[in-house]
């Protein structure tokens, strides 16, 4: 099982469900992790890391009826790197997570 991962945090961003026409759908949401570090000054700070996930088929339904912002989940996935053209025509690249497993924690 190569390229995949496990991240534990908190969904922070509402799935959000489109459904083709073909049927199949996608759930699109994110997750975030904390990162706490310590400054020069010798104080510890935080601040969240963002990960954007997507899940298909019955896996999207699963996630769009059950995730709750906020709640804390363990995910598993394979690690997804993608390029588009953005509105001005300019390419950019994205890197998400295809959703595999979740766990309510």
């Amino acid at each position: 099982m190569n390229n995949y991962v496990t991240i534990v945090g908190s969904i922070s961003r509402n799935p959000k469900i489109t459904e083709f026409e073909n049927g199949n759908k996608v759930a699109r949401f994110a997750i975030t992790t904390p990162k706490v570090y310590r400054k020069n000054d010798g104080k510890y700070t935080s601040k969240l890391d963002w990960h954007r996930v997507f899940a298909w088929g019955n896996m999207a339904s699963f996630v769009h009826e059950n995730a709750e912002l906020g709640k804390k989940v363990a995910i598993h996935g394979r690690v997804v790197q993608r390029t588009y053209l953005d509105k001005e025509g300019k390419k950019q690249s994205l890197t998400e997570l295809e959703l595999r497993q979740i766990i309510g924690l």
